[in-house]
């Protein structure tokens, strides 16, 4: 077995920037070199003693496992989960009209510039993390390191920020399952503890497993939902006629109200982060455009159902999370059924974060394959130490909306939206600008790009507005306090 073989998945770096030189994206043995743009990820198998060989095959064997079917699984348990809970609202605030073409519109942007990332990898197999696709983009500009860091350090705090708001979701759904006074900051260290457990398996093939009750949860949770709130609403006076949704924004809307709402059908596209380190564990990368096409179409019909559905049925009162519409008892039956989603789609991104340090600390040595003592000790370390972290960020902004508006502003809006087109530019577009080819998809990328850019600064002006406002009209309870989320 020769050296690219058994680095599938996670080779050493090419020598220069260019894209792989043929379809299956391999190189000569001497072009696997370490170099300045890089730095040395791997380590040759032929300077290594027996014990280490078997450590680092079998590490490779490990994480080389994942095919598009358990890929579009991965993606799923990553992607629907928090963002189909907060759409209802959504639609409630911007109006049937604008919240259905804002939810169909931006799905089948964030499926193009998936299909972008997906390119990268396939041109770059060296990239493992989407901080690896910032240096190659800062080398573009001059800077690699500085795009590393960049992006690695955006990464690694929205992955803690999604991990929080499910910690949150889990504090939310478990005092409305047990309707007890018990203070909700040890409802949020139970699931703390959940998230934590569940992120343990190091390998995205073995958390697709998972994936498959985590799909039929939030399914299920969501079906619950909109049966009790269609039920509901047709025994009301005046029936389903009477529930007052609107196909226009709703009166007196600020800017903030209107961009956090957004902002939260922003989150619900949140999945190509994680996309080059899923992709990673991929034994036929190729295969990837099947994996983004069929999320992205399932991501889009849920979403535009679930919003459009629970908004007609309930109307402007609409909660958000959305399961808190069902009444009393069915939407506790519906917050336990959403459990795994809860718990599963959250740990994910603990584990993406945990690969991303761990991977990082341990980048030249067999440690980082977790399949020794040592590589079992640290990684649970690096894993407590997140969800930790992610607890503490769920107490500071314990309110979902805004939590979720935040998260996609600062850092979804440029995972999604302009990071992709930047990528187009600088790593993949070939030829001419002049080319009429390249000339539509200038303009094409160049929209995408400042829809990004829109997004991220008055996003995360109209969040930060938002939580002032809350904090000062005393509607939310304060930090590390006993009283509900909102």
């Amino acid at each position: 077995m020769d050296y690219d073989e058994i680095s599938h998945g996670h080779r050493a770096p090419v020598e220069n920037l260019t894209p792989a030189p043929n379809e299956d994206n391999t190189h000569d043995e001497e072009k696997m070199q370490p170099n300045e743009d890089f730095g040395e990820r791997d380590i040759k198998v032929g300077y290594m003693n027996e014990a280490d060989r078997h450590i680092y095959e079998s590490g490779i064997q490990k994480f080389s496992r994942l095919g598009w079917k358990r890929l579009t699984v991965v993606l799923i348990v990553e992607a629907i989960a928090l963002g189909s809970l907060s759409i209802p609202s959504t639609f409630a605030t911007l109006g049937m009209v604008a919240g259905v073409i804002l939810t169909i519109g931006l799905g089948l942007i964030a499926i193009y510039t998936s299909y972008i990332i997906g390119k990268v990898k396939l041109a770059f197999p060296e990239v493992a993390h989407y901080s690896d696709a910032g240096r190659l983009m800062g080398a573009r500009l001059g800077c690699p390191r500085f795009g590393f860091e960049l992006v690695n350090v955006m990464l690694g705090i929205q992955l803690l920020f999604l991990t929080g708001s499910h910690c949150l979701t889990g504090t939310i759904a478990f005092r409305n399952i047990t309707g007890s006074e018990i203070c909700s900051v040890i409802f949020g260290v139970v699931s703390a503890i959940i998230l934590l457990l569940l992120a343990v398996p190091p390998s995205f093939t073995e958390m697709a497993v998972l994936g498959y009750i985590d799909f039929a949860s939030i399914i299920l949770a969501i079906g619950i939902t909109i049966i009790a709130t269609g039920v509901d609403s047709t025994k009301a006076p005046g029936g389903l006629a009477a529930v007052d949704w609107s196909a226009w924004p709703k009166a007196d809307l600020t800017f903030s109200e209107a961009f956090v709402s957004v902002t939260n059908i922003v989150f619900a596209y949140s999945f190509a982060l994680c996309q080059f380190s899923f992709m990673d564990e991929m034994h036929t990368p190729r295969d990837y455009v099947k994996s983004i096409w069929a999320l992205g179409i399932i991501e889009i019909v849920i979403y535009t159902l679930t919003g459009a559905l629970i908004y007609a049925f309930v109307g402007s009162d609409v909660d958000s999370p959305a399961l808190l519409s069902a009444g009393s008892l069915l939407s506790r039956v519906a917050f336990g059924i959403a459990l795994p989603v809860i718990f599963i789609s959250g740990s994910i991104n603990t584990v993406v974060f945990g690969r991303l340090v761990h991977g990082r600390i341990f980048a030249n040595s067999p440690i980082r394959f977790i399949n020794t003592k040592t590589g079992w000790l640290t990684w649970l370390a690096v894993i407590t130490a997140g969800t930790i972290i992610a607890f503490i960020i769920a107490e500071v902004i314990p309110f979902f909306n805004d939590l979720l508006s935040i998260s996609s502003s600062l850092f979804i809006s440029g995972f999604t939206f302009y990071f992709p087109p930047m990528m187009w530019a600088l790593l993949l577009k070939q030829g001419s600008w002049l080319e009429p080819k390249n000339i539509f998809l200038g303009v094409v990328n160049l929209m995408v790009f400042l829809i990004g850019i829109v997004i991220l600064v008055g996003g995360t002006y109209s969040s930060i507005d938002d939580i002032i406002n809350k904090y000062a009209a005393g509607t939310v309870h304060g930090v590390f306090t006993c009283g509900s989320p909102e």
